[in-house]
């Protein structure tokens, strides 16, 4: 699984393989002519990190690869779990262990609390009002507060838990429903995500008889917006030459993705806007920001646009990472039969000869748990956490740290880290049983969501939609790869963006567990 690093030999062709090369040039030569070269030579930091020697202008960008998170791994291999990289303009640590990550999200956790300004984010979450992309401050302070106690706290998340049984009871009538022999899970999974999100934030069902899942092409709006935010654009590590995210056409591409997600919700909120204000528990997401946008709670008022920027979060994040969650599951399990026997029986032995699973179910299911620890420890979500930038200078790990730069923090890295885990590339879900660590940002080794104040606010939401849709799909059917198909033909190339996952879909053949499953709505 390991990217070897670059040779600057091969720099010219990767540039070209990747569309980089026309910027690149355009910028030497943009540089020739004026005396920026001087301010960027001028601006370059001087550290002691340890760190790969950089090339003029571009320093280590040619060293990312096509998966940075891989390239940086094998970079942490060889100069440690803090290590420095020149990325264009860029000063840039990496963060690639459990004890580095504490002492960033902990020790420093303050000093780490804002975000750099990413083209992207600041285009999509109309000027990054959001909650992930927001620099730390008043606003962001605000916002958090106010959608962790009033969108995402456990009693909210509770009060749908009749939502997730029905879609996830949904999910396994489309499985079951399928009329090919060879079922695309992949697909049915990222409806299943797709509905419990759109449900809850919007109170609307896109993917029914109306066939709005496929109009909006919510797909291909997740995927480009997974792609343009976690794409190591160009421009974003050239921050004086902003002409670059035009230059490779990465401006037309945020414009048009920004203009289908207004557009989206600009026609969910006018549609709410003519319908009366809902009562009680079942009100959706939109519902309470309109709300509290309409009363102006909070210390700073909420204006539309903020809004806007909060449905971006919860419905494209919510939506990604429960999809990538259950694909990785579901194909760690058809790779590992033994495991999925274990799994399976302790789920039908707790739901017992009950077609569908309920909520009251999953706190029993402690072999099921353990094992999405295992696929968050694998294959976090997002395999590199949102970038951070040091508002002051700290120390990680003995060795400075100036303020304004930018830090990485591995995730996928950490995930393997020797110091902290026995046979680290294997999946061994029984690791969790005897284990207090947990996914929630409080144990350092396992930081799919990240910790510290710029954790997702989400975690509670995300964990028991993925958890209900497992249990619903290891209770209704018996699993197997297709005829001819064995565990090392599966493609497990990952396509590498803000989250990450499979590039291949998931082909299985599903056995109905029960003679018929009783669900009409398909």
């Amino acid at each position: 699984m390991e990217e070897k690093n670059q040779n600057p030999m091969n720099l010219f062709q990767q540039l070209m393989d990747e569309g980089y090369l026309l910027p690149i040039l355009t910028a030497l030569i943009f540089l020739s002519l004026s005396s920026l070269s001087l301010k960027l030579v001028s601006k370059s930091t001087t550290t002691t990190l340890p760190g790969p020697p950089k090339l003029p202008i571009i320093g280590n960008l040619h060293q990312l690869g096509k998966h940075p998170h891989l390239s940086l791994f094998s970079l942490a291999r060889k100069y440690g779990p803090v290590f420095h990289l020149q990325l264009g303009e860029i000063s840039t640590v990496v963060l690639s262990s459990a004890a580095a990550a504490k002492e960033a999200m902990k020790t420093h956790d303050l000093a780490l609390a804002t975000r750099p300004e990413i083209f992207a984010a600041k285009a999509l979450f109309y000027n990054c009002t959001d909650i992930a992309f927001a620099p730390y401050g008043p606003h962001w302070r605000n916002v958090r507060k106010l959608c962790t106690l009033q969108l995402l706290s456990a009693k909210r998340v509770q009060s749908f838990a009749f939502v997730r049984e029905e879609e996830a009871s949904r999910l396994a009538a489309r499985v079951s429903g399928s009329a090919a022999a060879v079922v695309d899970l992949s697909k049915l999974l990222n409806l299943y995500a797709n509905d419990v999100l759109c449900r809850i934030v919007f109170g609307k069902d896109f993917s029914g008889g109306g066939g709005e899942y496929e109009k909006f092409g919510f797909k291909e709006m997740l995927d480009e917006y997974q792609e343009l935010l976690g794409g190591f654009s160009m421009g974003d590590f050239f921050p004086s030459m902003e002409f670059l995210h035009k230059l490779t056409g990465h401006r037309a591409r945020v414009d048009l993705a920004f203009q289908r997600f207004d557009k989206l919700f600009s026609d969910v909120i006018e549609e709410r806007e003519r319908m009366s204000c809902r009562e009680g528990q079942n009100r959706d997401f939109v519902d309470i920001l309109l709300e509290l946008q309409k009363n102006g709670d909070g210390e700073i008022p909420l204006n539309m646009d903020n809004v806007k920027a909060i449905l971006l979060d919860m419905f494209a994040a919510g939506t990604d990472t429960t999809f990538i969650s259950l694909d990785w599951s579901m194909t760690e399990l058809l790779t590992h039969p033994k495991i999925l026997q274990k799994v399976q029986s302790e789920v039908r032995n707790v739901v017992g000869a009950k077609q569908l699973v309920s909520e009251a179910h999953l706190p029993h299911l402690h072999y099921m748990k353990a094992l999405i620890k295992e696929v968050w420890r694998l294959h976090p979500p997002a395999p590199v956490l949102l970038p951070r930038e040091s508002m002051a200078e700290i120390a990680i790990n003995g060795h400075t740290i100036p303020a304004k730069t930018r830090v990485f923090i591995n995730a996928w890295a950490v995930g393997r880290d020797p110091e902290c885990w026995e046979n680290p590339d294997e999946f061994e879900p029984e690791r969790f049983l005897n284990s207090e660590i947990d996914f929630r940002g409080q144990d350092f080794e396992l930081i799919p969501f990240g910790a510290g104040r710029r954790s997702c606010p989400a975690i509670t939401f995300g964990a028991a939609t993925v958890e209900m849709g497992l249990a619903q799909l290891l209770h209704s059917f018996d699993w197997e790869l297709p005829p001819r198909v064995q565990p090392h033909h599966l493609d497990m190339t990952e396509v590498f963006g803000i989250t990450m996952h499979r590039k291949s879909p998931l082909l299985v053949v599903a056995k109905p567990h029960f003679s018929e499953f009783h669900n009409s709505d398909t």
